[in-house]
Formats: structure tokens, C-alpha cells, sequence
């Protein structure tokens, strides 16, 4: 969101910035430890979509649809506080939404159950 304001782009410009960048750092962050336990690149990305493509989903569905709900919210700029006011309710809420999501998946086995125990050397 920060970029596409920055930028001056227009409201789903910046959505389709901030969903491809989630996506991006969300995928990464969770291959890095991966790779650094000694996983091949070719078995981390698979690890890395299958735990995090819900989870990504979710927060950037509620995400954006509160920026786009809240009247003026993606017009305004960085200096503004209804920018960054906006920003923090929407990410807040879509935590809320997410983390649920996320203990459903783990109790079931699925998410970051998935990659917990690459993270430790406990893979099967």
C-alpha cells in the first residue's frame, strides 16, 4: 500500500502491488528457514505454498477490503492520517481474521504444521 501511494497509483494498482508483495515476502519468509535447514529449493517452495497460500488469502482479502471500505483511505497520502490510521485497522482486523484460519489449519495438520518440524530437523 506504502509503495502504490508513494507512487501516486491508482487504488487496484496498488492492491494487485500490495497482493503480489505479500505474497512474495509471505512465501520467503517462511523458505528461508527451510533453505537454511538444509531443504532444497525444489522442496521448500512446495512446503512454503502449501502452508501459507490460505493464510496470505485471507489477510489480503480483508486487508484491501477494509482499505476500499473506509472512504478516502487509499486516496490519501503517506503524510495523512487516515492513510496510515487505515492501514493499521485494516491489517489489525485481517490478523483477527487470519489467526482462527491458522489454528484451524495447524490442529488439522496443514499450514505451518507443515513446515514446523523442517524448521527443527524433525521431518519425516
Amino acid at each position: 500500500m506504502v509503495i502504490g501511494t508513494a507512487l501516486g497509483w491508482g487504488d487496484y494498482q496498488t492492491i494487485v502491488l500490495a497482493i503480489v508483495l505479500a505474497f512474495f515476502f509471505g512465501y520467503s519468509l517462511t523458505m528461508l528457514p527451510l533453505l537454511r535447514a538444509g531443504l532444497a529449493l525444489s522442496a521448500a517452495i512446495p512446503l512454503a505454498l502449501a502452508s501459507d497460500t490460505i493464510s496470505i488469502a485471507v489477510m489480503e482479502i480483508v486487508d484491501n477490503a477494509i482499505m476500499l471500505l473506509i472512504p478516502g483511505a487509499l486516496g490519501a497520502g503517506l503524510t495523512d492520517v487516515l492513510f496510515w490510521g487505515s492501514l493499521a485497522v485494516a491489517l489489525v482486523i485481517a490478523g483477527a481474521v487470519a489467526f482462527p484460519v491458522n489454528r484451524w489449519l495447524i490442529a488439522r495438520g496443514k499450514g505451518h504444521a507443515v513446515v514446523h518440524e523442517h524448521y527443527h530437523g524433525h521431518a519425516r
